[in-house]
């Protein structure tokens, strides 16, 4: 009964010209093209891992945008950051910095 399935269905299949070169060009688009199914994949990858770095970046202009409005909208905000980020102090002041370990 298998047999017999292959001689009547399979057996032309694989002897027409045509489907074979259908087949043959589908391996070749499929895996040897420059736009190959592998490559897109890893291309589809890398746009992944590049909108996510993208996003982190908005982020971070964002978060820096709203920093820079603080430091800019009042005095005693920048002369904090000042004190806290690059240790600057007044006449006559003596500043402890205390680290933290782990």
């Amino acid at each position: 009964m298998q047999r017999s399935k292959f001689k009547t269905y399979i057996r032309p299949l694989i002897s027409n010209k045509f489907f074979l070169a259908a087949v043959a060009f589908i391996v070749y688009i499929g895996l040897f093209d420059q736009n190959s199914l592998i490559d897109r994949y890893q291309l589809s990858r890398r746009i992944k891992q590049l909108e996510k770095e993208k996003q982190h970046y908005i982020d971070e202009i964002t978060q820096n945008n709203r920093k820079m409005e603080e430091l800019q909208s009042s005095r005693d905000n920048l002369e904090k950051f000042a004190r806290e980020e690059y240790l600057m102090k007044k006449k006559g002041e003596v500043i402890f910095v205390v680290e933290e370990t782990d």
